[in-house]
């Protein structure tokens, strides 16, 4: 439900966000700047998105995986309305960035990725308050909703301490208690773990996986096992264009890039018996390969190409057991988020490059 600020008060007003079957809609959006060359603008423009397109269903997690410079953040600001787009359509539960700016910032929370939006020298519950005056939330409101958002990101017990004695963890936590603060409709979570250790990473990650179907969250990120293990779809982006757009499993499943088992054995065979077990498991199904070799530590290693990591892991260890061969460790090569954008772009992936 929309609704407005009259005298502190929250109340209900008749239109309501006009959903499609997609809560964000894109199409050919671009945006185009002017470099600065001194304290002026040179003739030299830069088109920082070039024509992007994708729609986020209602209730799902989206993802935009991207080095820096890819051109996520400026899709951000400008779904935000924080940037006029140069060309092209975007809608937020129907109603469009620029002509129903107003309709727009109703239903969105934004969180921004680092350290600034919160005040170090005020509580958790006093930092809340302060943002749902903001949201024109009335006193009942924010009690209400600062209770369920401490709770909800478990800062319960720590509500009424600074936030300058906080963790960089336990402040994103904050800064996601602030975003839903107003109950918005759509989330857009831009870098929300960076700077993160990997404890605070995951809980921060679980807490994002529990917004939905609630609510319909945009994630913008450069983390690949982020992007891979929060998001229904995503669409990767490099130098302002979309460049592969499905789920993770269709990504990695579309390219070619090798799949392989490395399965190493508890026993150390001799030639010949190397060389026999090496033809039996070149004629499981879906093995291309098989390259036999030694460790490190003197005992038989089995290398399987195919084109089905499991289906040759079962044959595989079906056909070792009646051997008498036990396998001491299996190491599983699957085509990662990574290899998508290297066949995509023709280049590695590096968070830190930028345009």
């Amino acid at each position: 439900m929309v609704m407005v600020r009259e005298n502190d008060t929250i109340t209900p007003v008749a239109q309501q966000p006009v959903f499609t079957t997609n809560a964000i809609e894109v199409i050919e959006l671009r945006r185009s700047y002017r470099k600065r060359k001194g304290w002026f603008r040179s003739g030299e423009s830069v088109e920082a998105v070039r024509g992007i397109s994708f729609a986020v269903p209602q209730g799902t997690i989206f993802g935009m995986l991207g080095p820096n410079g890819s051109g996520k953040t400026t899709t951000i600001k400008m779904l935000s309305t924080l940037l006029l787009p140069t060309s092209g359509v975007a809608r937020i539960g129907g109603h469009d960035v620029v002509s129903n700016e107003m309709s727009v910032r109703r239903q969105l929370g934004v969180l921004f990725g680092g350290d600034r939006g919160l005040y170090n020298q005020l509580s958790a519950r006093e930092n809340l308050r302060y943002f749902g005056r903001l949201y024109g939330l009335d006193t009942q409101a924010i009690r209400r909703r600062s209770d369920e958002m401490l709770e909800r990101v478990q800062l319960s017990d720590r509500a009424d301490e600074r936030v300058e004695s906080f963790s960089r963890g336990m402040k994103q936590r904050l800064h996601v208690a602030k975003t839903l603060l107003h109950e918005p409709e759509v989330v857009i979570l831009d870098e929300p773990s960076i700077g993160l250790d990997p404890g605070a990473q995951i809980e921060l990650r679980q807490l994002i996986s529990q917004l939905i179907p609630r609510y319909t969250v945009l994630l913008a990120t450069h983390d690949m096992h982020e992007a891979d293990v929060l998001c229904r779809e995503l669409a990767i982006l490099d130098r302002g264009e979309i460049v592969a757009m499905g789920s993770p499993a269709q990504l990695k499943n579309s390219i070619d890039a090798q799949r392989g088992i490395r399965l190493t054995l508890n026993e150390t065979l001799l030639d010949a018996d190397r060389q026999g077990a090496m033809v039996r498991l070149w004629d499981l199904p879906t093995v291309s390969r098989v390259v036999p070799s030694i460790d490190d530590a003197g005992t038989t290693v089995f290398t399987l190409r195919c084109e089905d990591s499991s289906v040759a892991l079962d044959g595989a260890l079906a056909l070792l057991r009646p051997l008498g061969l036990s396998v001491r460790s299996i190491d599983i090569r699957e085509p990662t988020l990574e290899d998508v954008f290297l066949q995509s772009t023709g280049r590695q992936f590096d968070a830190d490059t930028a345009t």
